[in-house]
């Protein structure tokens, strides 16, 4: 009004129209025709004292549009410019919408310098931004059609429906899906989604080994793990603390896949890890497990027993929970109470009492075991010796005529009884209680693809193995690639088993506080193959390559 472009009743009915349609009065008044868009910028660049800009001439890729949040920037109708130390150019039409450079201001924590630009061309810059990035994402998510998932809630915190809306974007979901679907499809045992300064990457654990399967835009990392909060039924309002929780993918009407999913606030984001928990692989039988037809023969006559400890032993990883499972199966019978105390229960298997620990609610291992000598209990599964405590209460179950199985991290068999010794088991308690140890790794298996390979006697001899072995009647194999195992030369993988029963001689050695090393003396003197030996006859045998148990062994 004040420069001649507009009348008196023109500024008051345009005011009036964009109340009352809720509307920005930059919009109305391009939309009445009272002045078009390039003479409006130029005048508010006259007016305010900001450069005017084409941003026509701009490269839509080489626009830094991540440094502020996709849905301000759509919402306020803003972009990023540049960045020059704690200054960011924002181009803008409406330079009197100070809401906006404010809350950029506070998100970026920058210096803001605004830049104008015609109205009908930031709507057009903004349109392709976000046609840019949903179409990346619907690249990445293919055709891929919705799948279903089992007791799927809202999250937790009822105030944060307003995120949860933002979570049933389309392309999220399907990309979601694809990933999921991907994974399985691969055989993955892990998925990560990792958030970095400059880039966001999805990785998968196939065999063992983590590749990297996708990197979606860094823009989709909130919506995503908000997404997969929603369906695990975790708060997605706190981002501050770790989070645990777990859903259910139904693959077909017959198969069901369940995740463990775990939440942790990094630098730049919420990493995710979802962990695939496949029940059927505790219903393939113990024979499908990889053991040697007299380890296996050991291990069996172990778990039916009356009364008794069985422990596992491995790193994280190593396939220990599979095991215990495979041995429940096997006496899992209509005769027989078993329970078990897990952190958290990986695997439902019917017909097992299966209890999940949660420190925060005091239910402790120690808690949960102590309650199950009152339930009538014929095995007890503890899916950890973490303290004495818990080590006490189970050694007292397997003393007075229970069959207890458990897991403990230590690096092979003989040092798991130094292990407990460390912890404050007294020596007789130990040698009382426990009847057998087992000690397991996983190593890659050779895919069919596989191919004779000359490795020189000396590297075998230095290997392990027995001059007497080297006779030529078999040659180690190694990995070639092919289309089955995507050119990695390895599907799928095979355990290597260490299978130490507590003979009487063990017992006077545990007795007369021994260490590992007399333990593992005495044990081979029994004919107790080491890690590194069961895992050379798996090379001898085909199974897997030199490298990989060299890889997963020590001698």
């Amino acid at each position: 009004m004040q420069a001649g472009r507009l009348s008196a009743p023109q500024a008051d009915a345009l005011q009036k129209k964009a109340l009352g349609d809720k509307q920005a009065f930059i919009d109305v008044l391009l939309a009445s025709g009272a002045i078009d868009a390039r003479a409006l910028a130029m005048f508010c660049s006259d007016t305010f004292g900001y450069p005017l800009l084409d941003v026509q001439s701009f490269n839509i890729e080489l626009l830094p549009a991540k440094i502020i949040d996709a849905k301000l920037m759509q919402s306020q109708r803003v972009v990023a410019l540049a960045k020059r130390g704690n200054k960011m150019s924002v181009a803008i039409s409406d330079p009197t919408n100070i809401q906006a450079l404010d809350q950029i201001k506070f998100q970026t924590e920058s210096s803001v310098e605004p830049v104008i630009v015609p109205h009908d061309a930031l709507l057009l810059l903004l349109a392709s931004l976000n046609k840019s990035s949903e179409q990346s994402i619907n690249d990445l998510a293919g055709d891929q059609q919705d799948i279903e998932f089992a007791e799927e809630e809202e999250a937790a915190n009822p105030a944060a429906a307003a995120d949860a809306n933002d979570v049933e974007d389309a392309p999220i979901v399907r990309f979601l899906n694809k990933m999921l679907m991907d994974a399985f499809n691969m055989g993955a045992s892990d998925l990560h989604f990792e958030p970095f300064e400059k880039f966001y990457r999805i990785r998968f654990r196939v065999d063992g080994v983590l590749i990297e399967h996708a990197q979606p835009p860094i823009s989709i990392k909130d919506k995503l793990v908000s997404r997969i909060k929603v369906l695990a039924k975790l708060d997605i309002s706190e981002k501050r603390i770790p989070q645990d929780g777990r859903m259910r993918l139904i693959i077909s009407p017959t198969k069901t896949i369940d995740l463990r999913i775990s939440t942790l606030p990094t630098l730049f984001g919420e990493k995710t890890v979802m962990r695939i928990l496949d029940a059927t692989q505790a219903q393939m039988g113990i024979d499908a497990l990889g053991y040697d037809p007299d380890q296996k023969e050991i291990l069996l006559e172990a778990i039916q027993r009356p009364y008794g400890m069985v422990l596992v032993t491995g790193p994280t990883g190593s396939g220990k929970t599979v095991s215990l499972y495979t041995c429940l199966n096997v006496i899992n019978k209509p005769g027989i109470n078993i329970s078990t105390a897990e952190d958290p229960a990986e695997i439902n298997l019917p017909g097992v009492n299966q209890v999940n620990v949660n420190d925060k609610a005091g239910l402790t291992f120690p808690v949960a075991l102590k309650s199950f000598l009152r339930q009538d209990p014929d095995i007890i599964m503890v899916g950890e010796i973490r303290d004495l405590e818990t080590a006490d209460i189970a050694i007292k179950a397997a003393q007075t005529g229970h069959m207890v199985f458990s897991t403990l991290h230590t690096n092979d068999a003989p040092s798991t009884l130094t292990r407990l010794m460390n912890m404050g088991v007294a020596p007789f308690n130990i040698a009382s209680s426990v009847i057998l140890i087992t000690a397991q790794r996983l190593a890659r298996r050779l895919c069919t693809c596989k191919q004779p390979v000359e490795i020189a006697d000396d590297l075998l001899l230095k290997a392990g193995y027995k001059p007497e072995e080297l006779d030529g009647s078999w040659k180690p194999y190694g990995p070639v690639g092919c289309e089955r195992c995507n050119g990695g030369g390895y599907k799928g993988r095979v355990g290597i088993y260490q299978i130490m029963p507590i003979t009487p001689a063990i017992e006077a050695i545990i007795l007369s506080n021994g260490n590992a090393m007399q333990i593992a003396a005495q044990s081979e003197s029994e004919g107790v193959k080491s890690l590194r030996r069961s895992g050379l006859v798996k090379v001898r045998n085909g199974l897997t390559s030199l490298e990989e148990v060299l890889g997963c062994t020590n001698e």
